[in-house]
Order: C-alpha cells, then sequence, then structure tokens
C-alpha cells in the first residue's frame, strides 16, 4: 500500500496580494497524475486546506474542481483542518463526501473513535488517527485569574495527554496494525518561515517529538511550510507545503511524502520533490545595482517570476523617491513581477529599530511588534510583560 502526504495547500493564498491560485492549479494536475501514474492507495492532508477561515467562492470553486478530479480515482482521501482553516466550512459536506471514500475531519471531535479511519488494500491496512489542530479547549479547561506561564504549562500537559490518549485507543482497539498519526501542530526544534502563524500563544506550547511516543510508525505532520525530518527512528515528518508561500521559502525543495506499507510494516518514506513553477527571487542594493540585477534577470519558468526589492540608499532625496517609484513601476522587465518593494535611507534610521526603518512595508511588521513598538513609546508602564502576554492571547483568539 502507499500512501502520499501533504498537507499546507493554503488554497486562496496571494502573496502581498498576488493571487496563487495558479500555482495551486500546477500542482493539482501533477499531484493527480502522480497519483495515477504511482498507484497511490491513500491520500492524506494534514490542514491548513484553505488560507482563510471564510474561504472565497473562487477558493471554494479551486477546492472542490480539485475533489472532483480525486474521487475518480482508487484512492482513500483523508482532510484534516489546520489554524487557518475553519471545522464548521471543511465539515459541512463531510457526510456527502463519505459517499465518495473522502474523510473529513475539520476540528476535533467529543470522542476519538470519530477520528480513527481503517484503509485496506492490496492485503494490507492501516489506522490513521485524523487529528486536526487541536484548540484550547480541547485540551484543557481555562481557569478565570491564571497566569500566562500556569496556561502555557496546561497547554503543554494538554497536548501530552491527548496524545497519549490518542495511542491507548490504538493500542486498544486496532493493535498489530500500521498506526499512522495525523496532527498539524508545531513540534519544537522545526525550522519555520515567515509564512506560518504562531501557533498556541507565540509557539511557547510547542509539542516535543517524543510526545507521540513510540507507538505510531508514522506521523504525518502539517503547519510547518519547510519539508523537515524531525526524527528519523520515529518517522516523524514535516511534508511542508507544496508551493512556496512567502519569499522566506523561496529557496526551499517542496515535496511529498510517499510512504510503502509492505508485510504489514512501513519498508520505506520517499521524498518526493514537487515539479516549480514559479520563482521568488530577492534584489538587494542601492538603486543602481537593483535596477541592474532586475535587467539581467532572465530566467524563465511556466508562470511569470515574483520579486521582491530592498534598496538601501545613504541620504533621501526627492530624486532618489521619484526614481524608486519608476524602477518598481517599470514595465521592462516582462518575465518578473514586483509584489514587494522596500526603500530604506541610512541616514534615517541610524538607532532606529530594525522592524520600523523607513520603508518597511506594513505588511512585513507583525501585531505583537507593532504591540512591543507601541510598549516601548509608553515610558511610564511597569507590567509591559504581562501586557505583551495578554495581547498574545488576543492574537490566539482572533488567530493574528
Amino acid at each position: 500500500m502507499k500512501i502520499l502526504h501533504t498537507s499546507d495547500w493554503h488554497i486562496g493564498k496571494q502573496l502581498h496580494k498576488y493571487d496563487l491560485s495558479e500555482d495551486l492549479d500546477l500542482f493539482f494536475a501533477w499531484l493527480i497524475a502522480y497519483i495515477k501514474t504511482e498507484n497511490i492507495d491513500v491520500l492524506l492532508v494534514s490542514g491548513d486546506i484553505f488560507d482563510q477561515a471564510n474561504p472565497s467562492q473562487a477558493a471554494y470553486k479551486q477546492y472542490y474542481d480539485l475533489l472532483k478530479n480525486l474521487i475518480s480515482l482508487d484512492c482513500k482521501i483523508i482532510l484534516t483542518g489546520g489554524n487557518h482553516d475553519s471545522p464548521t466550512v471543511l465539515n459541512a459536506p463531510a457526510e456527502l463526501l463519505k459517499a465518495f471514500d473522502i474523510s473529513v475531519t475539520g476540528g476535533a471531535t467529543e470522542e476519538l473513535t470519530d477520528m480513527f479511519v481503517t484503509v485496506g488494500k492490496n492485503n494490507e491496512k492501516i489506522v490513521v488517527a485524523t487529528i486536526p489542530f487541536l484548540k484550547d479547549r480541547d485540551i484543557r479547561k481555562s481557569v478565570a485569574g491564571e497566569t500566562y506561564a500556569t496556561k502555557i504549562e496546561q497547554i503543554k500537559s494538554g497536548l501530552r495527554t491527548y496524545f497519549s490518549n490518542v495511542n491507548a485507543h490504538y493500542s486498544k482497539y486496532y493493535a498489530n496494525e500500521v498506526f499512522i498519526v495525523m496532527g498539524h501542530l508545531y513540534v519544537q526544534g522545526s525550522e519555520l518561515s515567515e509564512s506560518e502563524r504562531d501557533i498556541q500563544i507565540g509557539n511557547q506550547a510547542g509539542i516535543e517529538a517524543n510526545m507521540f511516543g513510540d507507538t505510531p510508525h508514522y506521523v504525518a505532520l502539517g503547519h510547518i511550510h519547510k519539508p523537515q525530518v524531525i526524527s528519523q527512528v520515529q518517522n516523524i515528518h514535516y511534508c511542508g507545503s507544496p508551493i512556496p508561500l512567502s519569499f522566506s521559502e523561496k529557496e526551499d525543495r517542496k515535496q511529498i511524502n510517499v510512504i510503502t506499507v509492505e508485510n504489514n510494516s512501513i519498508s520505506k518514506v520517499d521524498l518526493v520533490p514537487v515539479p516549480k513553477h514559479r520563482n521568488l527571487v530577492t534584489f538587494e542594493g542601492n538603486l543602481q545595482e537593483v535596477a541592474q540585477k532586475l535587467n539581467a534577470y532572465s530566467e524563465k519558468t511556466t508562470l511569470t517570476s515574483l520579486a521582491e526589492i530592498i534598496v538601501t540608499e545613504e541620504n533621501e532625496s526627492l530624486e532618489r523617491r521619484q526614481a524608486f517609484d519608476a524602477l518598481i513601476n517599470s514595465e521592462n522587465n516582462t518575465n518578473i513581477e514586483i509584489v514587494k518593494s522596500r526603500l530604506i535611507f541610512k541616514s534615517m534610521v541610524r538607532g532606529a529599530s530594525d522592524a520600523f526603518a523607513v520603508g518597511t512595508d506594513v505588511a512585513d511588521v507583525t501585531p505583537m511588534q507593532m504591540f512591543e513598538k507601541k510598549l516601548e513609546l509608553q515610558t511610564n508602564l511597569e507590567n509591559t510583560a504581562d501586557l505583551k502576554n495578554a495581547f498574545r492571547e488576543i492574537l490566539e483568539e482572533l488567530k493574528l
């Protein structure tokens, strides 16, 4: 039996207001062809199917068009919700999708048994714990007046208990079957990119890899966009997002993971590269240097290359601002589009916070950085640590 592990599609994603639906269309076409060619038996999607909790009509269409094409294949499909997803949105068509052999777990259920899926094909059988993104209420009970440190410890303890119960449920009802655990969360030590939202209050409650225990034969994780092996021995993997979702991912090699089950055990895990259809490039230097780099860029890809440019000049002047505007609005580069730009004058930022240099794009500053900067300006405050922790909790509730 062959199982394909992917995650973090983020349907509806825009990169600095540039629509990435074409990138996903090409990935989905490749994915369908790969499933056919390689006779994939099970498709696992570990969360963040959509980029927003309330997807656009275009995002819905892309999602359902994909499912329509997938149901024609002899492949079991298992989808779980991520922190970007709305459990209600994913679960709404779940009963209908069951008729097409598609299992959906948008949010944690009251009974663990409802999140266990068994699949039998080619004389092999696997058991999948379809654990979605776990919200605060899924893993602990809030107590009025609790401290931030107490909340973090309770979340960690709750996660440990939750996955221990998942393993216990497997051992009681499915012992000796190949066991795969899906999850959408931050595992401590993972490499992040700038496009991942903080999860469980600034990642401070991230789960340790050993919390999964020795019971699962493979742990199929989502949330982190950079593909990485958390534990080779325990087969704990992030497959990563299939397309770059931020400029910090421009050098990542995107992949899917293919797990082969033979003789009631996992015989191998193949890391399969996803074809690259678009370049994300960064050009840095002064106005002249950046202009030369843009003009010299000639690499051709299926889709237009997207660029961020960071121009640094010594002194501010109207002439330089006008030259910068002309550079980013130039139509001379037909195979590249500038979607992110920044102009910095050294003379104006000496001594200033790096996160708030002149010319900083608001999209590059996190809400937490904005709040911390505001606190810096209030010199009469003494309880800034408590205020920061309270603000983090607000961000978590708002999913910002």
